[in-house]
């Protein structure tokens, strides 16, 4: 049936294992969003990308007092909106929109968010792209950074296989000092183990998570 329900972390997911990307779940992701638990208890929280809701039902699992969700795909976000009602997650609202757009929106409304997600997808499939994708991931990195304020947490994704974390981590700190902002590193992950990391194949690490707390 589509779509099709799972019940993972005692979280209920809907997703579309047919039509949907990687199956909709994106379960290379389930252990790092347990890095939200200590982070978004009664906070206001931004899930940029969120397609059917992975990262933000899990904010409002953990006790987030307000989350919103933004995607570009009205289908995607049907299902994360049905999920959401079935958890009882009333607190959750999700968003069809550009991620760019909805970025300079809010920007220039002044609204700021204690928790900010960002986990696109690839911005380099292919090594010819490289230099372009850098460009956007310091591009969302930097509009994501300008709506926290002190204490506020951006959890960061690149499943770009082509990036190494040395670049990505570089392409933060950049995307910070743009930002004229000081941040500390608070948590740290990858793919989990049944996503294998092929020793003399550095891009089989293709999953790179960080979480970053605004101090400055």
């Amino acid at each position: 049936p589509v779509p099709l329900r799972v019940k993972l972390d005692r979280i209920v997911y809907l997703c579309d294992p047919i039509h949907g990307q990687k199956t909709g779940m994106y379960l290379d992701q389930r252990s790092n969003r347990k890095l939200l638990a200590p982070l978004v208890e009664g906070k206001r929280v931004l899930d940029l990308f969120c397609h059917t809701g992975g990262w933000a039902l899990a904010a409002a699992y953990h006790g987030a007092a307000r989350v919103v969700g933004v995607d570009s795909s009205e289908s995607a976000i049907q299902l994360a909106r049905a999920a959401a009602e079935e958890n009882g997650f009333t607190a959750s609202e999700f968003v069809v929109s550009d991620v760019f757009d909805f970025l300079q929106d809010a920007r220039a409304k002044q609204e700021l968010f204690d928790v900010v997600i960002c986990d696109p997808p690839a911005f380099a499939k292919t090594h010819r792209h490289l230099e372009e994708a850098e460009k956007a991931y310091l591009s969302i990195n930097y509009r994501a950074m300008k709506l926290l304020p002190i204490k506020g947490v951006l959890v960061t994704c690149s499943c770009s296989q082509h990036l190494t974390w040395e670049s990505f981590e570089l392409i933060l700190e950049t995307a910070a000092r743009n930002a004229r902002m000081r941040f500390v590193r608070v948590g740290r992950g990858q793919q989990p183990p049944d996503h294998p990391v092929l020793v003399g194949f550095p891009e089989s690490e293709y999953l790179k998570c960080v979480a970053l707390m605004r101090v400055e």
